[in-house]
């Protein structure tokens, strides 16, 4: 990771331990009647600034919906999903949950989500494009998150011909692209060998605490769990324990 450079930080961001994010009384139900599933049973959750926060349960247990619910992929059937300037996500039109979406969070996903015929410079480039960023600045902003992951090297390569842990680094690049002060990310390492895992909950570990970045990850891996500021813990739909 020699590549690493330090990124540009925004004059202005969320004070660190400052809750950015928050989910009250989350409830989401899927089907009806007989076939009705719980997925969520009133969670609630509070997200920081600069902390590194951890959803763990087996599967099945709600981690992914909760992570859609906070990520505004998802409505919950009732509770709330709070913003830190006052807003309650989960309540504003669709096209105001997709201006937080574009411009205060980023995702990284399991399956790595790059397109198969761009480079990773014009993966990471996407989010940029969706934002309508001028040329110069895409360019430059593209070529830091590339530096920040030690990537800077790679930018002309198609996923197909990096690692696994690099297409991952990729995704986290792209995810931070857009200098957002949320990341979510569903199970980051759960494709990686033990060695690549260890390397990519590395840098998620460092960009949060050095980018004062909020995030929260759902994995089963243990030992992102042991570096985590918080684990919340999830089984069958409901909180059962939280360890900082």
């Amino acid at each position: 990771m020699s590549e690493r450079a330090a990124y540009p930080q925004e004059e202005t961001g969320p004070e660190s331990g400052a809750t950015v994010l928050a989910g009250r009384g989350l409830h989401r139900t899927f089907g009806s009647g007989a076939t009705e599933v719980h997925a969520l049973a009133g969670v609630d959750i509070e997200v920081p600034a600069g902390r590194l926060t951890v959803v763990r349960g087996p599967s099945g247990s709600g981690k992914t919906t909760l992570l859609n619910l906070l990520g505004g992929l998802d409505r919950p059937t009732s509770g709330e999903v709070l913003l830190d300037d006052g807003r309650v996500l989960s309540g504003l039109p669709e096209k105001d949950v997709l201006a937080v979406r574009r411009e205060r969070i980023g995702y990284v996903f399991q399956s790595f989500g790059l397109v198969p015929v761009l480079s990773a410079a014009e993966n990471v480039e996407v989010p940029l494009r969706l934002q309508r960023v001028p040329a110069g600045e895409r360019s430059t902003r593209v070529a830091e998150a590339l530096e920040l992951v030690g990537l800077a090297r790679h930018a002309g390569q198609r996923p197909y011909e990096l690692s696994g842990g690099q297409q991952q680094r990729v995704g986290i690049a792209r995810a931070l692209v857009s200098r957002p002060d949320i990341l979510i990310a569903d199970e980051p390492t759960g494709q990686l060998d033990s060695e690549t895992a260890a390397t990519v909950m590395d840098l998620l570990v460092e960009l949060t605490h050095e980018q004062g970045i909020a995030s929260v990850v759902a994995t089963h891996d243990p030992i992102l769990m042991g570096r985590a500021d918080q684990v919340v813990e999830l089984h069958d739909g409901r909180r059962v324990g939280t360890t900082a």
